[in-house]
């Protein structure tokens, strides 16, 4: 089948993130898939959608070498019914549209193509880890990952690269807060006095993180949604937040959440809570990055591609590698454009020429 056709099936396999069901139902499409391509492959169950692994044994004198490890998800941001309502499957120019095509569908196809062409070749073994609820900082996958790295020689994420094609070297950490305000009801006409005001709360909170996070240069934060209330005449009695923050070290991770988890009521019989839903930690510019992506580069130019590498802002299941110290790389999915946004693309050309260089990184390596 050719690779646009697969991705097509993938594209049009729509798996938010949350939806079990299609999420379990594509996870055994992998199990078949890489079955097919010579892989011993499980499920692992978690509440938000199953997870995958498969191992490929080495071939040859490689065989018995430490692993690769290439991780990946199956989870998009768009709802089902998006690629019907907003995002059809689109070809054109040499270009292809739809929901999750460039993140990270298109990566998918990219590896299981890979393994088909280092078929019959001497390689070491390859482990493969597909995450369920990557969009939302794989909260029930980090265990998972961790365990699944220990005794790898290295790890590649099949995210999507810089638009330019350049690998990630390095990537930001990021955590997901929730911060919740509990009131108390009350007319606001007859007794607002009684009432205490949950969204005003929250909104003197939020204020006060703006003003902790412009302490310092390199943090981003986004308030990402807002709930709260039900009607104009009563004093609402329950909001919260959601935010995501995102760090380039350690430390300023390690002081901003714990400041903003100390946070204090500003009003009296206001009750807060901050709990942290997910967390990756910063992966750091490393002198093992540099040297794992010099060795991509000359198995890049024995497949005739330039390859270079570049930090990232945005963060993924490599953040965790990074940080346990495997050398990491990541961005081997299709050039392209658009994640998490209605113009999502891949450049149809560039579905090959990755599974070609994943290919050469697997037999090289």
């Amino acid at each position: 089948m050719r690779m646009i056709d697969r991705l097509r099936e993938y594209v049009e396999d729509e798996t938010p993130t949350g939806a079990v069901d299609a999420l379990n139902a594509f996870a055994d499409r992998l199990l078949s898939r890489y079955g097919e391509l010579g892989g011993t492959a499980r499920r692992v169950p978690a509440p938000t959608g199953d997870h995958v692994v498969a191992d490929f044994p080495g071939r040859g004198p490689r065989a018995a070498e430490a692993p690769l490890l290439f991780l990946a998800h199956h989870d998009t941001v768009w709802p089902i019914g998006q690629l019907q309502d907003a995002m059809p499957w689109r070809e054109q120019d040499g270009v292809i549209h739809g929901p999750g095509v460039f993140d990270m569908k298109g990566g998918l196809v990219v590896l299981e193509t890979a393994l088909e062409q280092v078929a019959g070749l001497d390689h070491r073994p390859v482990r493969v880890v597909v995450v369920a609820d990557e969009e939302v900082g794989s909260p029930s996958a980090r265990e998972l990952v961790t365990a699944e790295s220990a005794g790898v020689v290295a790890a590649f994420g099949l995210e999507p690269p810089h638009p330019n094609g350049d690998l990630k070297t390095s990537r930001r950490g990021s955590s997901r807060v929730r911060i919740e305000v509990t009131g108390r009801e009350a007319h606001a006409a007859l007794d607002p006095g009684t009432g205490v005001s949950a969204i005003d709360e929250l909104l003197d909170q939020l204020i006060a993180v703006r003003a902790l996070v412009s302490e310092y240069d390199d943090v981003l934060c986004n308030v990402g949604t807002i709930t709260g209330g039900g009607r104009t005449n009563v004093v609402p009695g329950n909001a919260s937040a959601d935010l995501g923050f995102r760090f380039v070290d350690p430390e300023t991770e390690r002081a901003v959440l714990d400041a903003v988890k100390g946070l204090q009521p500003v009003r009296r019989d206001a009750v807060l809570e901050v709990s942290v839903m997910s967390n990756r930690p910063a992966w750091q510019p490393s002198e093992a990055a540099d040297l794992l992506l010099a060795k991509v580069a000359e198995a890049g130019r024995s497949v005739g591609h330039e390859v270079g590498g570049a930090a990232a802002s945005g963060a993924a299941d490599t953040n965790l590698t990074g940080w346990l110290g495997v050398p990491t790389l990541d961005g081997l999915g299709p050039r392209g454009k658009g994640a998490h946004a209605v113009h999502e693309q891949v450049i149809a050309a560039s579905l090959a020429e990755r599974a070609a260089l994943v290919a050469a990184i697997i037999t090289t390596l």
